[in-house]
């Protein structure tokens, strides 16, 4: 699947999705405007004996341009503004979205089988997708077997799976199922699905300004019960539930369009997530077999949360049961499933339900609070105040042998590459932030004791001392490793504490300032964790779209291209005549070492940052020439590479992958 061509669709869908909101829009006005008029004409001109004096004439100049032009206003200004409040708290980012559906996260010190072997999942699609690994929630006690993606970028990206998912699928299933949502990350379908959220939740918030009149009137109308008063005042009384009841069905209306707004978009973009779910697998009976176990699986996808409907779009399956499929934000299974397995024999697979308790969430129950995560960072700081290390759990690439009996769920894991000397600190804060620290400690024994020095006025409690044990360990990790390495930590890292965040950043600004100078390496490394934590701890202001040429980016590629070139192991100026023939600008010229700078480099690719989707894999692979000997790229130069492409949010092309040990 080409991942690039399903950005810029997506982009090329919010367009559409701007013009059917914008129509809709026009509709609700036209709508109200009608309502209030007969609202006015019924209240003051119309009597229930005698009729209306002035007729069709008398409703007609109730619909005067200046009330017009007022209602207009205050309808299209209540819709931007609730779809913007809307927009505002789905853009904090994947964890919000994921814990106001009452998710919960699964912490890698996990010891639930069923929760380690998702979490194994989630690193291995991330490793294949040559991604970070997102944090995994799950939705506790929904019987449904479903999931979903959100976020609005891959740097606050979350996959949520539901305890009936968990339980009930087998591994290859449940890597499909997992595979499914890494595509709609790598798709651009997060930030499409999260406008998509917000823009109709305005245009259904005039139902609910109905329901809240027609609430009142009613409460009026007893109120009233048995008080004299004038006609107009009564009929005006009689008028507001009426006015009410009519906002209520243009809502309707709204929510009726809505439904068929998130079916044209969303459906199309199953198809392409399940064959993106094969891709990254190699396997497409998994995500067959998944479709399979859910058709003949009695709850089916169903999720009972109480915002999942408004969300529907956003889940692996439908959420609610349909009558008619025109409003199916999903196809229907047996179509997904032939397009994966066209001889499929009609069959579904069965499986035994499992019962949980039947729990409903409110959404007025879930408030955006510091989750189990800050616990842990909270627990794991008093322990290493106290000068106690509790024991690691085994880490997740470990599993106990297959037993005589065991069946296709057996674990089999591949060969770890890590060390598991250093796998045995990933899965805390403390030890994830100082094995990225150590990766950093010099060889010099001079420099190495000053970046120690400075680790140590930190004051964290046993930082100074891990970073020096485990430095040694990190110094003899091939390059090849060092990434992955990485973002196996950032989960840990994440359930630091927002000080704590601020501190191990500072930290390792200073250890890479230690020695006036800052390599491209320690420059990629810094950028790696700023891009994928950042998010989680400060608002982001994620690059958009604005450079649809490259000929307007040539300051900014001649930069980057003539690093690369100097820094690569080809010949400089043979390696930046590939890079610019590869994107056809001959007028591109090699700059001088003595010219380059680090900050002019990191510049540079913040702004390559805002070219159009298409745009960026044509990029990356004129960066993979100028850093290359020939075209074949080196596990330094692989590592420099992604961490560019983690910078400016495009996933590397094929041909770009990380290559052999």
């Amino acid at each position: 699947m080409d991942f690039f061509a399903q950005q810029d669709l997506a982009r090329r869908n919010t367009r559409v999705l701007v013009i059917l909101f914008t129509l809709a829009v026009i509709g609700l006005v036209l709508l109200t405007n009608v309502l209030v008029a007969g609202f006015l004409f019924f209240s003051e001109d119309y009597n229930v004996y005698a009729g209306s004096r002035g007729g069709w004439m008398g409703f007609l100049q109730q619909l005067s341009w200046d009330r017009f032009g007022t209602i207009s206003l205050v309808v299209i200004g209540s819709v931007f503004l609730v779809s913007l409040v809307k927009w505002l708290q789905l853009a904090a980012g994947g964890k919000a979205i994921a814990e106001s559906l009452g998710a919960e996260k699964v912490l890698p010190q996990t010891r639930d089988a069923d929760e380690r072997r998702a979490l194994n999942i989630v690193q291995e699609i991330a490793l294949a997708a040559s991604m970070p690994v997102p944090d995994l929630y799950l939705l506790r006690d929904e019987r449904g077997i479903n999931a979903f993606a959100a976020g609005v970028t891959q740097a606050d990206a979350v996959i949520a799976v539901t305890t009936g998912a968990l339980h009930h699928l087998k591994r290859h299933e449940l890597q499909g199922v997992i595979g499914h949502e890494f595509s709609h990350i790598l798709n651009g379908d997060m930030r499409l699905n999260v406008r998509l959220a917000a823009l109709l939740k305005g245009i259904t918030f005039i139902g609910d300004v109905g329901y809240i009149l027609l609430r009142a009137g009613t409460h009026r109308g007893r109120v009233r019960t048995g008080v004299r008063g004038g006609g107009n005042s009564n009929n005006s009384g009689a008028a507001l539930p009426v006015l009410g009841l009519g906002l209520l069905v243009i809502g309707w209306i709204g929510g009726t369009c809505a439904g068929f707004i998130k079916a044209a978009i969303s459906r199309q973009k199953e198809f392409l997530a399940d064959a993106g779910a094969v891709q990254f697998t190699r396997d497409p009976d998994g995500i067959a077999d998944a479709l399979k176990v859910i058709g003949g699986y009695v709850p089916g996808t169903f999720v009972h949360r109480a915002r999942a409907a408004e969300l529907s779009h956003m889940f692996f399956g439908a959420v609610t049961h349909r009558l008619w499929q025109g409003f199916a934000t999903h196809p229907p299974l047996d179509a997904r499933i032939r397009r994966i397995q066209p001889r499929w024999d009609g069959e579904y697979i069965s499986r035994r339900v499992r019962h949980y308790p039947n729990t409903r969430i409110e959404s007025a129950d879930v408030e955006f609070r510091p989750g189990r995560e800050a616990l842990v960072a909270a627990v794991a700081a008093v322990e290493a105040t106290r000068g106690i290390r509790t024991r690691p759990l085994a880490p997740l690439t470990e599993h106990p042998p297959a037993g005589p009996g065991a069946g296709p769920e057996t674990e089999e894991p591949p060969a770890p590459a890590i060390p598991p000397g250093l796998l045995a600190h990933v899965d805390d804060p403390l030890g994830a932030s100082s094995l990225v620290l150590g990766l950093l400690i010099s060889d010099d024994p001079a420099h190495r004791d000053r970046q120690l020095a400075l680790i140590a006025e930190r004051e964290v409690p046993g930082q100074a001392t891990l970073v020096n044990t485990v430095a040694p360990g990190l110094a003899a990790l091939p390059a090849g490793l060092r990434l992955p390495l990485v973002n196996r930590c950032l989960p840990a890292l994440r359930a630091m504490s927002a000080p704590q965040y601020r501190t191990f950043k500072e930290t390792l600004l200073a250890v890479i300032r230690a020695d006036q100078h800052t390599e491209l390496l320690e420059w990629c490394l810094y950028q790696l964790v700023r891009h994928y934590l950042d998010p989680e701890f400060v608002q982001v202001t994620p690059s958009r779209p604005r450079y649809a040429r490259l000929g307007k980016v040539t300051a900014p590629l001649t930069e980057v291209l003539s690093v690369l070139a100097h820094e690569g192991s080809g010949e400089a100026e043979a390696a930046f005549t590939r890079a610019r023939d590869e994107l056809a600008l001959p007028k591109l010229r090699l700059r001088p070492r003595e010219a380059l700078s680090v900050r002019a480099f990191s510049e540079a690719v913040h702004t390559l940052a805002d070219c159009y989707p298409l745009l960026k894999p044509r990029i990356l692979k004129a960066m993979g020439e100028a850093a290359s000997e020939n075209g074949e790229i080196c596990p330094v130069e692989y590592e420099i590479l992604a961490s560019i492409a983690a910078v400016i949010d495009c996933p590397l092309p094929e041909d770009l992958k990380a290559p052999p040990l």
